[in-house]
């Protein structure tokens, strides 16, 4: 940190000379360095007494203020909280993410884990904050920050999660930890109309039985749920009470149960490798309603990519020669198939389906002219690589 500025009190001569334990004032703004040298801004907010802390986490179509609230609810109830701007956000240095090109935009995204843990180091240095009782807290992209930042620091206990997704990875690993309570929230009226599918889909892939699930009919996006619905930041508030400090690392209260969307059984049998068993079931519906389709083409396309990432190549193809059964007049499906084929050092299936995409683009009346654009320009850069090997 290179410094720092009290909102809302004065420091007392104690707290100046560092004699203290603690922090006697509720609210500070700072400047962190990142490790490349850029300033970071965020807020700490001390709970005036020893106890744990929770480190917040934006949406990406906001800044670290739209935690204010909540923030100052759970300092009040003795939590230590300290919110971020991302770089590109807020007041933290950075390019602005709408302003950034492709490759500015992947590389400022490459640092944001640094970032992040910069920030948290910052939080469980702090005089009185408990380091084996940490939480974490994110809305929308700042739910995959979140999981990622508990998968990189075993000591966070607890996790609150409002309407985002997160990757491949992520999945995998609520899939297989069950020490982290998790409490996910998110609004029917959600603006980007994926998110409601997501947030099941995470809840569903928990293997923690300390989780709950929060939903509302009404209220937007990630923490501007808050202004409809303040009760939101009670719960919690609530919750990291609960399970920070009364039982930490637990939530023994009993949840209610939660009737999912049926899509959501479908996304996780084929991210766990079941694409086989849901064409099956695909096929089968198919018999009652020749146009039946049980997952969205988007999402399934999605998750091919991120398996790809992840190095499960074979389990892509899988899963994106499902997504060209299901939507077989697509030409997106064919040209990632092809970048599955491609990855997979299998030329002529790559070469077959770029050139059905490019063949479909014709008929396309789904997709705008820039993304038909696209498209073809992605299938005709692999046809021009493989004709280029020998």
């Amino acid at each position: 940190m290179r410094k720092a500025f009290v909102r809302g009190c004065i420091p007392s001569l104690l707290f100046m000379l560092a004699a203290a334990p603690l922090a006697l004032c509720a609210e500070r703004v700072l400047d962190l360095t990142a490790a490349d040298g850029a300033e970071l801004k965020a807020t700490y907010y001390a709970a005036g007494k020893a106890g744990p802390g929770v480190l917040l986490l934006h949406q990406c179509n906001r800044d670290r203020k739209v935690w204010d609230g909540l923030a100052q609810q759970l300092s009040a109830a003795g939590i230590n909280v300290l919110t971020l701007d991302y770089r590109g956000f807020g007041e933290s240095a950075g390019i602005p993410h709408d302003k950034a090109t492709p490759q500015e935009l992947n590389e400022e995204l490459e640092k944001w884990p640094r970032d992040i843990d910069v920030a948290y180091q910052y939080l469980v240095s702090q005089p009185g904050v408990a380091r084996d009782a940490i939480g974490v807290g994110g809305a929308s992209c700042g739910v995959n920050n979140s999981l990622q930042t508990a998968i990189r620091h075993p000591e966070v206990r607890s996790l609150v999660l409002l309407s985002g997704n997160t990757n491949y990875e992520g999945r995998q690993f609520l899939r297989r930890d069950n020490r982290i309570p998790i409490f996910l929230a998110y609004a029917d009226d959600d603006d980007f109309a994926p998110t409601v599918v997501q947030v099941q889909w995470l809840y569903d892939s928990t293997a923690d039985p300390d989780k709950k699930l929060v939903s509302y009919p009404k209220g937007g996006h990630g923490a501007d749920i808050f202004r409809v619905h303040p009760e939101l930041m009670a719960a919690i508030t609530d919750w990291y009470v609960t399970t920070l400090i009364k039982t930490p690392g637990k939530a023994p209260a009993p949840n209610p149960p939660v009737t999912l969307l049926p899509e959501v059984q479908v996304l996780n049998t084929i991210d766990q490798g079941g694409a086989a068993k849901v064409q099956t079931q695909l096929e089968q519906a198919r018999q009652r309603d020749p146009k039946a389709t049980i997952f969205d083409e988007a999402s399934v396309n999605f998750m091919g990519y991120e398996h790809m990432q992840a190095g499960d190549v074979k389990g892509a193809i899988e899963i994106l020669k499902l997504n060209v059964y299901a939507y077989p007049n697509s030409p997106n499906v064919y040209d990632s198939l092809g970048d599955a084929y491609l990855a997979d050092s299998q030329a002529d299936l790559a070469r077959q389906n770029s050139r059905k995409a490019i063949a479909l683009l014709a008929s396309d009346t789904t997709d705008n002219q820039q993304r038909k654009d696209g498209i073809r320009a992605n299938a005709e850069a692999k046809l021009g690589q493989l004709d280029d090997e020998p």
